[in-house]
């Protein structure tokens, strides 16, 4: 049996976990800061969106969101990277939070190397980090897109613009879904490409709570 955890704790086990070695500038490929990765898993939580749900994380990366999903009690995790490479560090990273807890986590959770694009399966939530859209243009619509049919309630988290905002209520909407609610966050990233000028820089970041309609 799972031990709850509090925010704080799981912020702690989060940021533990290893973080992507070598990251992909064309995937966009920014690791959740773990204390934003606690705040989203415990809202979803507090809105039973996690336990004893199927929790879907796609883009997963390293695996923090996903792995905080099982630690708050999920019934199943999947987790859906393009990138075999980072996927090794997610297995990696579900060891490491078994020795962190005391916990068996690991028959509650599974690892999909394939493009999103290309993923077909359903869930009671997703939880997701997609690409902002910087390198490749547009490219989060896939996710929203994928999301909205793979999942019941999505929590998706979205580079904070104005204009950009309008955009994906409008996009949720043409794609069979509606934003329940938007709540602003800071990412902290830090020093990992090498166009980057200083040690780390903080965006202005929206999470989308969406409901599939049915």
């Amino acid at each position: 049996m799972v031990k709850m955890l509090s925010k704080k704790q799981l912020e702690i086990i989060l940021s533990k976990l290893k973080d992507n070695p070598e990251p992909k500038i064309d995937l966009e490929q920014y690791t959740i800061p773990s204390s934003l990765a606690a705040e989203i898993l415990n809202l979803a939580y507090l809105h039973d969106d996690i336990d004893k749900k199927i929790v879907l994380d796609l883009g997963c990366g390293s695996s923090r969101l996903a792995i905080g999903a099982v630690l708050m009690g999920a019934k199943m995790v999947i987790g859906v990277d393009i990138d075999k490479n980072v996927l090794k560090i997610a297995n990696e990273n579900v060891k490491l939070a078994e020795t962190l807890t005391d916990e068996k986590i690991k028959d509650r959770i599974k690892f999909i190397n394939k493009d999103v694009f290309k993923y077909n399966g359903i869930a009671d939530t997703v939880i997701q980090n997609p690409p902002f859209g910087i390198q490749k243009l547009h490219s989060d619509r896939i996710f929203i897109k994928k999301a909205i049919e793979s999942g019941k309630r999505i929590y998706s988290l979205h580079r904070s613009y104005s204009k950009s905002r309008i955009f994906i209520k409008r996009f949720v909407e043409e794609n069979k879904g509606k934003t329940e609610k938007i709540i602003k966050f800071k990412f902290r990233l830090p020093y990992i490409f090498k166009f980057h000028e200083k040690p780390f820089v903080s965006y202005d970041v929206d999470l989308f709570i969406i409901s599939k309609v049915l």
